[in-house]
């Protein structure tokens, strides 16, 4: 709910899951800026509940247009 919160006020597109294992995956997607900013607060800050051990992102690259549209929390 805080990570869907702070998507949708930077303005990035995407979506997380919480996995069995007790780590969150997701995508993200937007500009440079606002997706580093996602980011930080992902590694850094988090849900008021959670325990932040390790943040690793992957796959990253430039797209040509947005292929997600808003963001939300999978289930």
């Amino acid at each position: 709910m805080y990570t869907e919160d702070q998507g949708k006020k930077l303005g990035v597109n995407g979506w997380v899951k919480n996995t069995r294992e007790g780590t969150v995956v997701g995508q993200l997607q937007g500009p440079h800026d606002k997706v580093n900013e996602m980011k930080v607060w992902l590694s850094k800050v988090g849900s008021p509940s959670s325990r932040i051990d390790h943040a690793k992102f992957s796959n990253e690259r430039d797209i040509p247009k947005l292929e997600i549209h808003g963001f939300g929390t999978r289930y």
